[in-house]
């Protein structure tokens, strides 16, 4: 049986990250951070004069999750991670992914694999932990949805709930240049490790 053939992506850092097969070692957090900040939400479909990127997103999810949870800095770490994939696979909408099927999802899932290891993480979150970042980026698509994407409040309220506890003046929702978008998410990243140095 012939193996298939090596689908290998060139990073700016000069890192050949295997997309099939990722190595830990592969990983950097500046093309994470830098993929991430040039990746869009919605396909791009936003107002504004530059994409909300998935790099935003992921303050946003992560903030969200600080203020519903009583969360460890490795937590708060998985939950700015939580697209990490991303980086190199693209934002995907969601009903495209359930046509693309289980392929996608494995390549996904071993990317996440990689980046945790990277930084000293499990490779994947908990079920609780898991359930818990959903929520809150499913609250973050409902701010992003009625105040990007040109959704009403009703239509949103339909595919993503009511959120609790959160409001739209507690999030960044102004889209940003990539390379602003980068510095917040590295900064964030930063602030987090500091967090996980200081652990006794």
């Amino acid at each position: 049986m012939t193996k298939p053939p090596r689908a290998w992506q060139r990073m700016l850092s000069g890192r050949r990250l295997d997309l099939l097969d990722p190595s830990p070692l592969d990983v950097e957090l500046s093309d994470i951070a830098h993929g991430l900040a040039r990746v869009a939400r919605w396909n791009g479909q936003t107002s504004g004069n530059h994409a909300f990127s998935v790099a935003q997103h992921s303050l946003a999810v992560e903030d969200i999750f600080r203020r519903l949870n009583t969360a460890s800095p490795d937590d708060c770490l998985m939950a700015l991670l939580h697209d990490a994939p991303e980086y190199v696979i693209g934002d995907m909408i969601s009903p495209f992914k359930s046509v693309v099927g289980g392929g996608y999802k494995t390549v996904e899932k071993r990317l996440e694999a990689a980046v945790h290891l990277r930084f000293g993480l499990p490779p994947h979150p908990s079920r609780e932990l898991k359930d818990k970042i959903k929520k809150a980026d499913t609250i973050a698509a409902y701010f992003e949805a009625t105040c990007l994407a040109g959704f009403t409040p009703a239509e949103a309220q339909k595919f993503f709930g009511q959120p609790r506890g959160i409001t739209r003046e507690m999030l960044p929702m102004e889209p940003l240049p990539a390379v602003e978008a980068q510095r917040l998410f590295c900064e964030r990243f930063e602030a987090i490790e500091a967090l996980r140095s200081a652990r006794p």
